[in-house]
Formats: structure tokens, sequence, C-alpha cells
């Protein structure tokens, strides 16, 4: 506003001067009258710069205030639960660092994501744990729906890179995201003279009978966004008919989404279907026999989360695991303990594998998040009748549950 008056006044002074003047003084007059706008811009530039960085610094002093607060009321009751849906290394740094960081006491299981949303929905408001941290984020949409998670207003959340890494009611956060595709065997390929996959529909060529893995839509969040990309992909009716045919070529559905990429290098399949950063980890670990292949029609990136469980018996520790697992201190543990997607927040520093092994998120689908939430059960049980199975006793030589 005081620029927006300042540039008035001196436009005012500029027509009122050149008006007042005569001919032969006109030029000296507008360049003395520019001079003064110009010089009023400026004083009305600097003062709203002032007055930004001030409020900026106020509402900084503030939510340091906010946290100093938060962290003692976290401390008071000592103990936080955590499940986590993310790998077992990465989960067990970021446990031990926030019990280092601020010497509240930290117990952690791994568990896949269907299970974390199956064991806190039969708790029904009751919850064992505090927190759910890492793992896609359909199964937590599905407990956002339940009413099973509950809403905080994270300081941290400001760091994130877009609305879309956060819940509408910030039920849950986004912590990083990966992209799904296949991991291939390149030796075992060469060795039965076939070619990789390329996309979604090689998959199910008779060539690649009993050489595909998958996990299980019953225990494995990645299953259950491989499900939703096809149908959003291909329309329901196509997507249920694509995974009759699919079927006919994955000789086994493991317990874990990462289960595939462990079994890839070995040979133990030949494909598998999973997050590419599952991938990554394999090959760094000494597999280079494996070959990392996006769908060329595009595919699906999950967005990893952590939430606050509904009821949970240490609120504020498990806030301060929110704002935690939103900053550097447990993002950035991530690289270093065998997780390379890439991160969704601005001040962490982005792991160069991604890159280095080829990963664009740009290559994605705009997937339909409501979508998921509101169908995501649904789905997986068509899944299972489509391929002629209830979900509770498919197949269970194939589908994995331990």
């Amino acid at each position: 506003m005081k620029k927006r008056l300042a540039l008035l006044l001196a436009g005012s002074l500029l027509l009122g001067l050149t008006a007042c003047g005569g001919s032969s003084s006109t030029s000296a007059t507008t360049a003395a009258a520019t001079e003064a706008a110009t010089e009023a811009a400026a004083e009305a530039a600097e003062t709203e710069a002032a007055e930004a960085e001030a409020e900026a610094e106020t509402e900084a002093e503030a939510a340091s205030g906010d946290m100093d607060a938060l962290i003692e009321a976290a401390k008071a009751e000592g103990e936080l639960t955590v499940y986590g849906s993310c790998e077992e290394e990465y989960l067990a740094a970021a446990c031990q660092n926030f019990e280092k960081l601020y010497g509240i006491t930290v117990k952690y299981q791994r568990l896949s994501t269907s299970e974390v949303y199956t064991k806190v929905k039969e708790e029904a408001g009751n919850p064992s744990g505090d927190v759910w941290f890492g793992g896609t984020t359909d199964p937590y949409n599905e407990a956002v729906a339940d009413d099973l998670l509950e809403a905080y207003d994270a300081i941290n959340a400001v760091n994130l890179m877009g609305d879309q890494y956060k819940d509408p009611e910030n039920k849950w956060y986004g912590i990083y995201s990966g992209i799904l595709g296949f991991m291939v065997n390149n030796e075992e390929l060469e060795r039965l003279g076939l070619e990789a996959p390329q996309s979604w529909d090689d998959l199910i060529k008779e060539d690649y009978k009993g050489l595909i893995m998958l996990s299980n839509p019953n225990t494995a969040g990645t299953a259950k966004l491989v499900i939703n990309t096809m149908v959003q992909m291909k329309g329901h009716d196509e997507a249920m008919e694509y995974f009759k045919a699919l079927d006919q070529n994955v000789i086994q559905y493991t317990k874990s989404g990462s289960g595939p990429s462990k079994m890839v290098g070995p040979g133990e399949c030949v494909i598998g279907i999973g997050f590419l950063h599952d991938g990554i980890y394999q090959i760094l670990q000494g597999y280079d026999n494996i070959g990392l292949i996006v769908p060329s029609e595009g595919t699906s990136a999950e967005i990893g989360a952590t939430a606050i469980f509904k009821g949970c018996a240490h609120p504020n520790a498990a806030k301060l695991w929110i704002e935690y697992a939103l900053s550097p201190d447990c993002v950035d543990l991530a690289k270093d303990n065998g997780s390379y997607q890439f991160l969704v927040i601005t001040n962490a520093t982005q792991p160069e594998e991604a890159e280095q092994f080829g990963l664009d998120l740009s290559l994605t689908i705009d997937y339909d998040f409501e979508d998921a939430k509101a169908n995501s059960a649904q789905y997986v049980e068509d899944f299972f009748e489509a391929l002629g199975s209830s979900a509770d006793s498919a197949d269970s030589g194939r589908f994995l549950t331990e």
C-alpha cells in the first residue's frame, strides 16, 4: 500500500510540474519528476521488504516457540511406538536418530502397509502404535476413510514441494516419492533368448510364463498401487482382464512390496514388479545383472507417507515425530541406509543414485488419489475375484503372507 501511494504521489508531482512548466523547461522538469518518482518507489520497496522480513522473523520465532513447547511435551511422555513400512534399515536409522536427538525411547516394528492398516483397523480406536512411517499412501488413504488417522497441522509442512504431498485434511504427510516399474535379470533373459519387457502389456506375453513376481495386495501397498494404476490407465473391466492374463505368468506374490526386487538378482525370478529404488539398492549391493525399466505407456509414482494414529498413547511424541519426519534430520538418512527415493521437501538433499540410474518423475501419470481412496478395497476384491480366488484364501501357495 505504501509503495502504491508513493508512486501515485510521484505521478501527480510529475503531471503537475509538466503542466506548470514552460516548453523550454519541460525536459528538465520531467527528468526531476521522474527521479523523484524513482526515489519514492525505491524507498517504498525498501520499507515493504523490511516489513516482510520482520513478519517472517516473527512467524519463525512463533514457530520456534511452538516447536520448543512440543519438544518439552513430547519428552514428558518419554516414549514412542513406530510402525514402519519402509525398509528395515532406514526404519531403524530413523528411529535411533529420533531417540538420540530427543531422548525419547522409541520402539519400532517393520510391517507392510496393508498389515499396518489391518492391525490399526482391528484395534478400533485404541492403537498399539503411535505413528506410521513409510510405505505408499493407498493404505493410508483407506485409514483416512475409516477415520483411523489424526489430523495435525505440521510446522515443517511449509517445506513440502507441493500440496500433492499431503492429505487435504493433514492426516498424512509425504516424505518421499518412488517410481513403479520392472526389474529384470539381464543374464537370465539372455540365457532364455528373451527381450526385456518394455511395457505393462508386454508382461502378459506367453514368453514370460512363470518368470514374474508381484507382491500380494492383501499385505503390500505396492500391489494395491499396481491395481489402482492399471484401473486408472485401462479402465476397471479391462484392468481385471489384464490381471487374469498377468496371473498366468506370475510365479509368486510376495508378502512385501520390495520382495520381488530381492529375488531378481539371484535369479529366483526373472522379472520383478515393484519400486525401482528397491532395484537400485540391489544393484548397489552387487547385483549388476539387474536392469531397471520404466513402462513405456506410463506408470505411477508412490508417495511414501507418515501419519499419527488416532487415539494413540503418546500424542505429543507422535506430533514431534511428524515434524522430525519432515526434516533433513530424518529424510537425509534414507540414502545412507539403502533407500534411494526422491525426497519431497525443499530443504533435503536428493539422492544422486536415483538420477544416476535414469529415474525421472516426469514419466509418471497423474494418479487419482481420490479414486484410490474411495475404491482401493473394492478393487482388491475385484482383483481376487478376477483371478478366481477370495482375498482370504487366495491360492496360498503363491500368495505369501509370511
